[in-house]
């Protein structure tokens, strides 16, 4: 019998994987850990693939963005129905108008028109207090748990905070007391996103962090954020859903 309680105990607590996450194919990597080759750049005042100042570089088998400069990188290929999986952390650098304030990055996906600072995209936010939200910029729109439609104006963003976030502070270092889904500072996260018909989700860490419908535009390229913070990301692989 307590064989059987040990067994138990371990299938309960394994992670719901195939709860959360639906059918899909095999991996397309985004980042080997060697190259960026799957990717464009663009910086706000350099545009796209110049990167004299290195913004972007591989260190270590892992992607280095130094936060100096507004810009990203962003895949050549567009996509619809994914599973996306990536680890993130913090470096320790802020630069320019985010200097002292908390660390922000970010996974764009459902990227559409124009290459600038920034697109038209649902965002799964990445920022310190913040980690799960989404934002909906120049126009792109999402519905909440709550059934309110959310719609960024042009030009610009609105967000729905991701389940159980805590009053925020935008300074360095902050980290939410109520609901923080971050590990400590300098620690690997993983972060999740499926996108499924009409129904996305974001986990932080294995914890649905937030949840929406009826996402427009429902399909396009992703991209991945320098927004004043260095910030590191590996493990950068997109499951096309079957």
């Amino acid at each position: 019998m307590k064989a059987f309680a040990l067994l138990i105990a371990a299938v309960v607590s394994l992670p719901a994987l195939s709860q959360k996450i639906p059918p899909h194919k095999a991996a397309i990597v985004l980042f080997d850990g060697k190259d960026l080759n799957h990717f464009d750049t663009f910086l706000k005042t350099k545009g796209l693939n110049s990167d004299p100042e290195h913004i972007f570089q591989v260190e270590n088998g892992a992607l280095h963005i130094s936060g100096k400069e507004m810009g990203y990188l962003i895949t050549r290929d567009s996509f619809h129905d994914f599973y996306l999986r990536a680890e993130f952390k913090w470096g320790e650098g802020t630069f320019g108008e985010r200097e002292g304030k908390a660390r922000d990055s970010g996974i764009l996906y459902n990227v559409q028109g124009d290459q600038k600072v920034w697109p038209q995209s649902i965002e799964f936010q990445i920022t310190e207090g913040g980690t799960g939200d989404f934002w909906m910029t120049d126009g792109a729109a999402l519905t909440g748990r709550d059934g309110k439609r959310v719609t960024g104006p042009p030009g610009g963003a609105m967000k729905i905070d991701h389940f159980g976030k805590g009053p925020s502070e935008n300074v360095v270092g902050f980290r939410d007391k109520v609901g923080e889904l971050e590990k400590p500072h300098g620690e690997w996260n993983v972060l999740e996103l499926v996108t499924h018909g009409n129904d996305v989700k974001q986990y932080v860490n294995g914890k649905l962090a937030n949840e929406g419908t009826d996402p427009f535009p429902a399909e396009g390229k992703i991209l991945f954020q320098s927004e004043g913070a260095e910030v590191y990301f590996r493990n950068m692989k997109l499951y096309p859903l079957k």
